[in-house]
C-alpha cells in the first residue's frame, strides 16, 4: 500500500504542476492515472519516484520513504529511450538486473535464464539476439515491459505504455498485466485513452493539477468527474 499526503510539485519556483494530492494506492490493483494534457499525470509518477523535486509525505507499507525509487519497477515513455542504441534485445532486458547484480557485471546462467523467461512472457523470445533498432513500436514497448519485469518488484509504474503500439502488442501487455495483478502485484499506469478505462483498470486516479477523484472505476469514472477534470471540451457518451 502506498500512502501519499500533501504531494506538491512546483517547477521554476512559480508553476504548480501538482497541488496537495493525498491518496492511498491499494495493493493488488491495476490503477489508471488519467487527466487532460498538462494535468500532471507523468509528474505525479516521477514525483513518487524521486525524479522531480516535490514536497509531501510518502509511505509504503506504513514506512515513510523519501521516494519509491528502488522499490518500484518503472517503464518510462518509450519515446524517451534511445531506439538506435547498439544493443540487443536480451542485453537491454538484462540491464533491469542491475539492482541485484550491479551495473555492467557479468550475469550468471541463472540470471540469463530469467531474461529468457521474461522475454517469453512478452512473446519476444525469437527476437532475443536482434538489435533493439529492428523492433516495431509495439515490440519495443514489450521489451521495456520485460526489462521492468526482471526487476522482480511488487509495484510497477508504467508511463503511457500503449501510445504508438499495435493492437496485438497492447493486448499481450494487458493480458500480462492482468495476470500479474492476479498474483497480487500493484500496477499504476498513466493513460490517455478514456475509451479503455473501464476495461483495463480496477481503480482510477483523475488529475488536473490536483486530485479530482480516486476510487473504483464504476463509481469514480463518471461524467461529472470527467467534466471537472477536462472541462466542457470532453464529450461523455
Amino acid at each position: 500500500m502506498i500512502e501519499i499526503q500533501g504531494l506538491n510539485v512546483i517547477y521554476n519556483n512559480d508553476y504548480q504542476a501538482l497541488a496537495n494530492v493525498s491518496i492511498t494506492l491499494e495493493e493488488g490493483n491495476i490503477i489508471g492515472v488519467i487527466g487532460p494534457n498538462g494535468a500532471g499525470k507523468s509528474t505525479f509518477m516521477k514525483a513518487l519516484l524521486g525524479l522531480v523535486s516535490c514536497t509531501g509525505m510518502i509511505t509504503i507499507s506504513h514506512e515513510r520513504v523519501n521516494s519509491l525509487r528502488g522499490k518500484v519497477a518503472y517503464v518510462e515513455q518509450k519515446s524517451h529511450v534511445d531506439y538506435h542504441f547498439p544493443i540487443t534485445v536480451k542485453e537491454c532486458v538484462s540491464l533491469g538486473t542491475y539492482q541485484r547484480v550491479g551495473l555492467f557485471r557479468h550475469l550468471s546462467k541463472k540470471e540469463w535464464g530469467k531474461v529468457e523467461n521474461v522475454l517469453r512472457q512478452v512473446k519476444l523470445e525469437e527476437f532475443s539476439n536482434h538489435p533493439i533498432s529492428t523492433l516495431s513500436g509495439g515490440q519495443f514497448q514489450r521489451m521495456l515491459i520485460a526489462r521492468c519485469l526482471i526487476q522482480e518488484q511488487d509495484i510497477l509504474f508504467l508511463d503511457e505504455p500503449f501510445v504508438g503500439i499495435d493492437l496485438v502488442s497492447e493486448q499481450i501487455i494487458m493480458n500480462l498485466l492482468q495476470s500479474l495483478r492476479r498474483e497480487g502485484k500493484t500496477i499504476v499506469i498513466v493513460h490517455h485513452d478514456l475509451s479503455k478505462v473501464a476495461d483495463y483498470f480496477d481503480k482510477v486516479v483523475i488529475l488536473n493539477k490536483k486530485l479530482v477523484g480516486y476510487g473504483n472505476v464504476a463509481t469514480t469514472f463518471t461524467p461529472d468527474a470527467l467534466k471537472k477534470a477536462y472541462g466542457d471540451s470532453i464529450v461523455v457518451l
